[in-house]
């Protein structure tokens, strides 16, 4: 995938309707205040000399007490990552009273991951936010940590058990209403007819499952919409290599797809070669933004008019949530008054502006246009440059 020139002009109005966007969902947990730092128009925050006081005013999450935080993650090594990683980092910086943030990689190895969160805990991590990739595997791990006295804060995928007993929070979006967004855009695109593939995470993870339910939950009405592929959802473990072998497998096996459902827009993008392969159009594209997506879009839906395109946000703004929260709870700050992130229709190449898809080619193709990161922080976080807590203040 390349970057193409194209939709250069509405860059800077999708950006200001993101922004307002991403403050809308702020309010349901976070108050006013809280937005002022979605639109990522500022890595410093509270950070500066303004001091403590400054920082409660402008950030009531943010409260007096010294506290150290951690994100860990159960698997790092993706673009989607990376880009939450630099969140992070943003969020965590503009609290003073956070002392010091720790990173974690767990590789994508269930083991690692549980070792990572243990040493967090050695080391006397206050609070600890976690991507628990490994779904209820990390259990046992988070339970432990919180009845050791650590603040615990799953999100996005949950791990079973509950707040209060093994965790303090669990911060979590409506997988399920993606699924019916994606369900009844495809519906809609292929007048109730077709093959659709659906491409999912890791094994069992909470995320595609939930978003497999909601496809159902609308293709039930559809008796003419098959899903095809392995079930309930082709594995990728969210890696584009992986995602680009599945897409070539389906394509040698099922000679009519009309459709493909994914929750990787980066990786399903990368797999677009796949099709030219086999000599195949790109069909419908059912998935989560990314920059590629918009720019692949744009070169090629003159060509190619079967290739539609529906995305919703990909959330990697979504740890900033779980980090407020968790941040509000190690400092004695304002807790949020909701752990529920909504979903976000994002962009729909049949509608009419502004929701068709976005190209920005000054970005790389792995940039994510629902990020809330500046185009600076997105270079910066593409290209592995991660800043640290201090350099942020």
């Amino acid at each position: 995938m390349s970057e193409k020139p194209a939709g250069g002009a509405r860059s800077g109005p999708r950006r200001r309707r993101l922004t307002i966007g991403a403050c809308a969902v702020a309010a349901l947990s976070l108050a006013v205040a809280a937005c002022s730092s979605s639109g990522g128009n500022s890595g410093a925050g509270g950070g500066s000399a303004g001091g403590q006081n400054a920082a409660s005013s402008k950030y009531p999450w943010c409260g007096p007490k010294q506290a150290s935080i951690a994100l860990a993650d159960g698997f790092g090594d993706n673009t989607w990552r990376e880009l939450t990683r630099y969140s992070a980092v943003k969020i965590a910086a503009q609290c003073p009273s956070v002392t010091k943030y720790v990173y974690t990689n767990g590789e994508g190895n269930t083991q690692k991951a549980i070792s990572d969160i243990n040493s967090l805990v050695a080391q006397g991590t206050n609070a600890i936010v976690d991507f628990p990739d490994a779904g209820k595997a990390m259990l046992p791990v988070l339970t432990k940590a919180y009845q050791a006295g650590t603040i615990v804060v799953p999100y996005r995928v949950f791990p079973g058990g509950k707040a209060g007993q093994n965790y303090n929070a669990y911060v979590s979006t409506n997988f399920t209403s993606a699924g019916v967004l994606w369900g009844h855009d495809v519906a809609t695109a292929l007048h109730g007819k077709g093959n659709v593939v659906f491409l999912g995470g890791p094994p069992a993870n909470s995320q595609s499952l939930a978003e497999y339910q909601g496809l159902q939950s609308v293709f039930k009405n559809y008796p003419g919409i098959h899903i095809i592929g392995q079930k309930p959802y082709n594995v990728t473990n969210w890696n584009p290599a992986t995602t680009q072998q599945v897409v070539a497998s389906l394509l040698s096996k099922y000679p009519k797809i009309d459709a493909v459902v994914s929750d990787f827009g980066t990786a399903l993008a990368a797999s677009f070669t796949q099709f030219q392969k086999a000599g195949r159009k790109i069909p419908i594209i059912a998935t989560e933004d990314g920059n590629s997506l918009g720019c692949d879009w744009a070169s090629m839906h003159k060509s190619d008019p079967g290739f539609k395109l529906f995305t919703v946000s990909s959330q990697t703004w979504m740890v900033e949530y779980a980090m407020r929260y968790t941040i509000a709870l190690a400092t004695k700050g304002k807790v949020p008054s909701s752990t529920v992130v909504p979903q976000q229709n994002f962009e729909n190449s049949v509608s009419s502006k502004p929701s068709k898809p976005v190209c920005n080619n000054s970005l790389p193709a792995t940039a994510i246009m629902s990020s809330g990161l500046t185009p600076v922080q997105q270079k910066a976080a593409l290209h592995g440059v991660i800043p640290s807590l201090g350099s942020l203040r």
